[in-house]
């Protein structure tokens, strides 16, 4: 195992190991903000979850990192992730396991577990995300947290290492929806709230459930109940779209992977891979079912304001696991939002198999992204009594 923290900053705190990389040398004053070590921050390691970039201190910060400092914020420590992002476990080769602090011995779910480790642990009050496939609602599901993947381009993603650049989201993480509301406030100049006076207000659609586990699949139906006006709907699932994913990841690491692919951990070794297997006419035929599949969600959603869904079929599961395994089950529920670009919400809807808690994903249009926060925001204040 490697330390980041050697350069720029001090050493992670050894009695939780697998959360930090880095710390700052001194914390300001403010709201304690954990930040995916994926984003640039000056004069503090910033490593990508890669051993690469072990030694690197960027001379510039994020700018989604820069406008929570500029709203009161204060950089509590650069967090652990699936290297490079690709990955839903958490389980770094390099720099450790995230474990999970709420339901330890349980994965803590990726890419951003750390920043869901460090909130679950209470060691934040808030914490920065990126969502590729679910990165930010996967670790927000295992770890009985909220996360929001806002609309795609919503918040900026300058000083942010990139995955796959049309499927890349910023997002806060938090313990209440009204802490991302307040996050994404700062994130965003233009961002502002919306109030539900009730749910009735709202029309939603349910779907998916057939793909939870039993007890995921009551605690959302559940939930869902919550709506006075809500109905199944037949949402589809995209076809095609991997190799769309696939071809932008192959194009970020086409030439670093060609001079240190020994460097890489065999899991993300794997998948580079295979990206890099990926014609010009799989992407050209990749970029049309999206394309397709655009067109039939919105058909889907006539009718109806929001669709709700589980956030992950199952309860986070216990480690160890094997990412190659498990990721295309774990992410079905939540890449198909990000091929979409539409915002989606991940919250605690309630104990579901082994007292683990299932999520709820509220998803909307895109640009509805504040149509989302408000319900879910009123979702949790209804359902908080059943939550750990």
């Amino acid at each position: 195992m490697f330390t980041a923290a050697s350069s720029g900053g001090v050493p992670a705190d050894p009695t939780l190991p697998g959360i930090f990389l880095a710390r700052p040398e001194s914390i300001a004053d403010g709201k304690r903000l954990a930040v995916k070590d994926l984003f640039d921050t000056a004069d503090l390691a910033t490593t990508y979850g890669s051993i690469i970039y072990a030694e690197h201190v960027p001379e510039q910060t994020a700018e989604a990192v820069s406008r929570l400092e500029a709203a009161g914020y204060a950089n509590v420590g650069k967090t652990n992730l699936h290297e490079f992002a690709y990955g839903i476990t958490s389980v770094n080769p390099h720099y450790g396991t995230v474990p999970n602090p709420a339901y330890p011995g349980r994965m803590a779910g990726g890419s951003s577990g750390g920043s869901a480790a460090a909130l679950a642990a209470g060691l934040a009050d808030a914490a920065l995300g990126t969502d590729s496939g679910g990165s930010i609602r996967i670790p927000a599901a295992c770890c009985g947290i909220v996360g929001f993947k806002p609309s795609y381009g919503l918040v900026s993603l300058e000083g942010c290492f990139p995955l796959a650049p049309s499927f890349d989201h910023v997002g806060p993480m938090a313990r209440t929806v009204g802490d991302c509301i307040e996050m994404l406030r700062a994130l965003v100049n233009a961002f502002e709230p919306a109030e539900l006076e009730s749910l009735e207000e709202v029309k939603v659609g349910v779907a998916w459930l057939e793909h939870a586990d039993p007890f995921v699949h009551a605690r959302v139906r559940e939930a869902a109940a919550v709506f006075p006006r809500s109905r199944d709907v037949d949402f589809p699932f995209p076809s095609e779209i991997s190799v769309v994913f696939m071809r932008e990841v192959a194009d970020v690491h086409r030439d670093l992977f060609a001079e240190f692919e020994d460097f890489y951990g065999e899991n993300v070794r794997t998948k580079i891979e295979r990206c890099l297997t990926v014609t010009d006419a799989d992407y050209e035929r990749g970029l049309r079912a999206r394309a397709e599949y655009t067109e039939r969600s919105l058909a889907a959603l006539d009718g109806v304001d929001l669709v709700l869904t589980p956030t992950m079929g199952f309860v986070a599961p216990a480690l160890p696991v094997d990412d190659l395994e498990i990721r295309e089950r774990t992410i079905r529920l939540t890449i198909p939002f990000n091929a979409l670009g539409w915002p989606a919400l991940a919250l605690p809807c309630g104990p579901a198999e082994d007292g683990l808690p299932a999520s709820l994903q509220i998803v909307g249009r895109p640009g509805f992204d504040a149509l989302v926060l408000a319900a879910g925001r009123l979702v949790q204040s209804l359902i908080r009594g059943t939550l750990k």
